[in-house]
């Protein structure tokens, strides 16, 4: 690698972190692990182009390639998730949602979003927030006693406050969503659909999770997460929202796309379109699925008791240790987590009651059923002596062992 001759500190930082990786469990549900093709497409020449606008309208010259290039990458996500139209510029999951927001509404106009607190995210009405603080949230939650959703609390709120537009997504909500009530509650008020399927977009698209699409006026995601891509979004609407979504994005919002990072979502979404995308999602559910059983079984509280997704929210509180010690002693013992507050947390974000765990990188390595009992037997392990050095150590010797069984780079 040139690198090595010219930069050694930050070779050796790139390796030590390709060696954290392959040596430890990765169960934050917002990572994963991209192709070898995925990470060629993002250091290759398209990183030193300048192309703003769209394809075939662009304000530089020597934009050929970028145009075919683009071209392909939003025929591949069109044919992938049955969109009418894509942009495949925003550059994240943060200002593709700043987007959404910037080409349907105006500054102070009520949107009906989940609560950060309850699963959703950041942008989905949090008072810091751009969401937040340019727009009337009007938030909702997860009912108290089975912490699912109440989708008639959800049409009554909807009633009473007549959104301009409703949202629906997550970032810590362990079950499926229904999209066919949000939309019925959503026509109900005449409000514009939003659905931000940033965490599930790889379940969406091989079909083991209703796919919004086709039926929401814009959904937006990242293309990292279960779609396995690089860091990056999209912006899917109907084609009479097209116009809006791409001005939003451009000018509105970003200056020139990144086309190297462009270039790997398409290979990212050929690779979704293959029959054996599919069978990776259906293991993703599987896996989640068995580990959250497996924890169940050694006692542990679960958010909605159980999950239906890639992810599951574990109340570590009541088992005597809060969710920054359970993320510290699970991280020193080679499994990476994230803490994450519970429905009506008492305790505060930066020390929550709970962890979330996922199952899409160990999914990407080959791991099934077996191992995820494993795991969930190693994190209990950990949290039940997480003041013991020693244990730690012999965990994540343990977890070193299992994960040269398999290998991704």
């Amino acid at each position: 690698m040139y690198i090595e001759k010219f930069d050694p500190e930050i070779a050796q930082t790139i390796e030590n972190e390709k060696k954290r990786q392959m040596d430890g469990l990765e169960l934050i549900p917002s990572e994963n692990y991209v192709s070898k093709a995925v990470m060629e497409a993002v250091g290759s020449v398209f990183t030193n182009k300048y192309s703003e606008g769209v394809p075939h309208k662009r304000y530089y010259g020597g934009n050929e390639f970028v145009d075919t290039m683009e071209d392909i990458a939003v025929a591949r996500a069109k044919q992938l998730f049955s969109a009418e139209h894509v942009n495949v510029q925003p550059y994240s999951g943060s200002p593709a949602n700043f987007a959404v927001y910037y080409a349907l509404l105006e500054l102070g106009d009520k949107v009906l979003g989940m609560n950060l607190s309850m699963g959703g995210h950041l942008t989905h009405g949090h008072p810091l927030n751009f969401s937040g603080r340019f727009y009337k949230i009007i938030p909702y939650g997860v009912d108290k006693e089975t912490e699912l959703i109440d989708y008639d609390e959800v049409r009554k709120l909807a009633l009473q406050e007549k959104p301009k537009m409703l949202l629906a997504g997550f970032s810590a909500y362990p079950r499926a969503l229904d999209f066919k009530a949000f939309k019925e509650i959503a026509d109900e008020v005449g409000a514009f659909t939003f659905a931000d399927i940033a965490h599930i977009a790889g379940l969406c698209a091989a079909g083991v999770h209703e796919n919004p699409v086709p039926l929401f006026d814009v959904v937006s995601t990242t293309t990292h997460k279960t779609l396995r891509g690089p860091r990056g979004a999209m912006i899917m609407c109907k084609e009479k929202f097209a116009k809006q979504i791409d001005k939003a994005v451009f000018p509105g919002l970003q200056g020139g796309p990144h086309d190297h990072v462009n270039a790997a979502k398409a290979v990212a979404f050929k690779e979704a379109l293959q029959p054996e995308f599919k069978i990776y999602a259906r293991q993703i559910i599987k896996n989640a699925k068995a580990m959250a059983e497996e924890l169940m079984g050694l006692g542990y509280k679960l958010v909605s008791n159980g999950t239906d997704n890639h992810l599951m929210l574990v109340d570590v509180w009541k088992m005597g240790i809060t969710g920054k010690e359970a993320e510290i002693a699970l991280d020193e013992s080679g499994i990476y987590c994230n803490k994450n507050m519970i429905p009506y947390d008492t305790r505060q974000p930066l020390d929550p009651s709970g962890i979330r765990l996922g199952t899409p990188a160990i999914t990407s390595r080959g791991m099934k059923e077996s191992e995820m009992k494993q795991i969930a037997n190693w994190v209990d392990k950990v949290l039940k002596n997480k003041n013991d050095a020693q244990i730690k150590k012999k965990v994540r010797e343990e977890v070193k062992a299992m994960c040269q069984n398999f290998i991704i780079y």
